[in-house]
């Protein structure tokens, strides 16, 4: 058995296709954010006119193994993208899972001896921490 339908419910359904599409698209791609509870940690950093290129990318990529001995630490970004004040050169960001990570990071063992390496390296930095009530 077929059923033939004609040229208007055809037109119609059709419509209805294309209505429901675009709605479900729009719905998609509405803007969704959450506000986790972790810690942020944002530092930009200015090199010391004396770091050598050698020095700086040991730097940056001590905070990979750094991170990776300290407790808490969720995700890590080390390449900056934009600086703000512009004579800034490069950033790293660590995400804690909670305020007891953070704490335990400023005072870690890991934490100390990067910082020996890195301080001779840096003129000036700048360093917030982030979270959500």
């Amino acid at each position: 058995m077929q059923i033939h339908f004609s040229r208007a419910t055809k037109i119609l359904a059709g419509s209805f296709l294309a209505a429901t599409l675009f709605a479900s698209g729009y719905v998609a791609g509405q803007n969704r954010f959450g506000q986790p509870k972790t810690i942020l940690h944002v530092v930009e950093l200015k090199w010391n006119p004396t770091a050598t290129d050698a020095d700086k990318q040991r730097a940056i990529e001590g905070i990979k193994d750094m991170a990776g001995k300290v407790p808490g630490i969720k995700n890590i970004w080390i390449k900056g993208e934009r600086m703000q004040p512009r004579d800034f050169n490069a950033a790293y960001a660590i995400e804690f899972r909670d305020r007891d990570a953070a704490d335990a990071y400023a005072e870690s063992k890991a934490h100390a001896a990067w910082e020996l390496q890195y301080v001779p390296l840096r003129e000036a930095s700048v360093s917030i921490q982030v979270t959500n009530p």
